[in-house]
C-alpha cells in the first residue's frame, strides 16, 4: 500500500483556511457600499453614452454624418474609460474586503530572534 501524503501530516495543517484564535474581523464600510453599488453605477454608465450615441446616429441628416461619427467615436471612449473606472474600484473593493477579513494561521509566523552578534 502506498502511504498517503495526508498520513504523515497532522489534522490541522492541512486545513489552509484555519481562522486564527482571537481575532476580529473589521467592520464593513465604504467598499461595501461601493461594491453593491457598482452594477448599477457600471450599466447607467454605460446606457447614457451609447443612448446618447444611438439617438445621434438614429437623428443624423445626410450633411452630419462627420460630425456624428466623431461624436460615436466620443461616446465610444466614454464608454471605455467608464468601464476601466469601474473596474479598478473593483479591484480596490476586493483588496480592502480581503484585508479586512479573518487573519488566518498562515500569517501568524513569529518573529526571528535578534543577534546578538549583530549589534540589534
Amino acid at each position: 500500500m502506498i502511504p498517503r501524503i495526508d498520513d504523515a501530516l497532522p489534522a490541522h495543517a492541512l486545513d489552509p483556511f484555519r481562522k486564527l484564535p482571537g481575532h476580529t474581523r473589521t467592520a464593513p464600510g465604504l467598499e461595501r457600499r461601493l461594491w453593491r453599488r457598482l452594477p448599477a453605477i457600471l450599466l447607467w454608465g454605460s446606457a447614457l453614452p451609447l443612448g446618447f450615441a444611438l439617438l445621434r446616429l438614429w437623428s443624423v441628416g445626410p450633411d452630419d454624418e462627420a460630425a456624428a461619427q466623431l461624436q460615436a467615436y466620443v461616446a465610444l471612449g466614454v464608454l471605455l474609460l467608464h468601464w476601466t473606472l469601474v473596474l479598478t474600484v473593483a479591484f480596490g473593493c476586493v483588496i480592502v474586503m480581503v484585508m479586512k477579513g479573518p487573519a488566518y494561521v498562515a500569517d501568524a509566523y513569529p518573529f526571528p530572534e535578534r543577534d546578538a552578534s549583530r549589534g540589534g
